[in-house]
């Protein structure tokens, strides 16, 4: 077999698939709408994997390709699309998993996300994070932010991404774009010469460890945005991994601090529509108001997470509010919105229609 990588890929756009999985000695696999769907054609062949390889490895991996078992890396289509490509080594003698990056970085409104997320890109300093499971579209709503920034601001915007996906056409901002194992050694280092860099807002592709967590917080405390991610599930949840990450015995003091620099933990899901499938954002939003501060800093996790059922505000919104408020509106079944919710007791009540908001408000700062 002969396999063209492009013209599957350029196919697989028009099929709108997200993802394309190529597997040495099976067929090939897209994910369309959140489901994987196989195709039906031939088995992809080891001579295949090899070309594929040769074709979209860039050099800078070639010299380890013996030694690596993973590799990320971006392939762009010239007019197609640009792919975050992960190559591993498995008992069938290698895989590719693409995910399509548009060209074209889209708006808040254009992804159906809520426009209080540009309440973020509006701060000086701090750190906002964009929480989520793999594939829950964080890299998407990030770029959409920080291309907010881009759009408005005379500012230095830098990028640290592993690799860098979304691509910025400089507006009032300028931007810096570095890619982890080509341009910089890991994201600590990363932030460290960043700061060397005269940056205005940094963009840290993933908290991972602790040197990570440390060195965005250290940025954020000397005056810069800083956006991130992390893979939790829910805004609370991410409290307690970010505190998870640092010595039991300097925790108390970390919380302290962390609750003096985050601006907001942005929680997200993709949930299937009544429309064939397609998928929506649901959004669940931890604004760091002076009373989420306090609990924050009292270790006090359960009371905001009361605060936040209790809110009718848009700063203060809960995974189960973005659900309801969805299946309200017709978007999603009542079904889906008990499948996706974190809290499922609650959702139960709230589409009996038993539940009621507390007439306790939060503001913004």
């Amino acid at each position: 077999m002969t396999f063209d990588i492009d013209d599957f890929l350029a196919k697989a756009k028009k099929a709108q698939a997200s993802d394309i999985h190529i597997h040495c000695g099976k067929s090939p696999s897209l994910r369309i709408n959140g489901e994987v769907y196989k195709i039906s054609a031939p088995a992809v062949e080891y001579d295949d994997i090899l070309k594929i390889l040769d074709k979209t490895l860039p050099k800078e991996y070639r010299k380890n390709i013996e030694d690596a078992q993973d590799f990320d890396y971006i392939y762009e289509l010239p007019s197609i699309a640009r792919y975050r490509v992960n190559y591993c080594k498995d008992i069938y003698h290698g895989k590719f998993t693409f995910r399509m990056i548009p060209f074209r970085i889209k708006t808040l409104e254009e992804l159906s996300l809520p426009s209080y997320l540009e309440t973020f890109t509006h701060v000086n300093n701090g750190i906002v994070l964009v929480t989520g499971a793999t594939g829950s579209g964080k890299s998407t709503t990030l770029a959409s932010m920080i291309d907010i920034i881009n759009y408005n601001y005379k500012k230095h915007i830098v990028t640290i991404e592993d690799p860098v996906e979304f691509v910025y056409e400089e507006k009032k901002s300028i931007v810096t774009q570095r890619s982890l194992d080509i341009d910089v050694k890991d994201f600590k280092t990363g932030v460290k010469y960043a700061l060397r860099q005269d940056p205005d807002v940094i963009l840290v592709g993933e908290i991972r460890d602790r040197a990570t967590l440390l060195s965005a917080i250290e940025a954020a405390e000397t005056g810069h945005l800083v956006f991130s991610t992390i893979h939790t599930n829910g805004t609370v949840p991410s409290i307690n991994r970010l505190k998870g990450l640092i010595d039991e015995n300097a925790q108390k003091e970390f919380l302290k601090r962390l609750a003096l620099c985050i601006r907001g933990i942005i929680h997200q899901q993709l949930v299937p529509t009544v429309n064939n499938g397609l998928l929506t954002p649901a959004v669940e939003i931890l604004t760091f108001t002076s009373t989420v501060v306090d609990y924050v800093k009292d270790e006090k996790l359960n009371e905001v997470t009361l605060l936040m059922q209790r809110s009718t505000q848009p700063n203060l919104s809960t995974m189960n509010s973005s659900l309801f408020d969805l299946y309200k509106r017709g978007i999603i079944t009542k079904e889906t919105a008990l499948e996706y919710s974190l809290e499922k007791v609650e959702m139960e009540q709230m589409l009996r229609g038993i539940y009621r908001n507390s007439s306790q408000e939060e503001t913004l700062l």
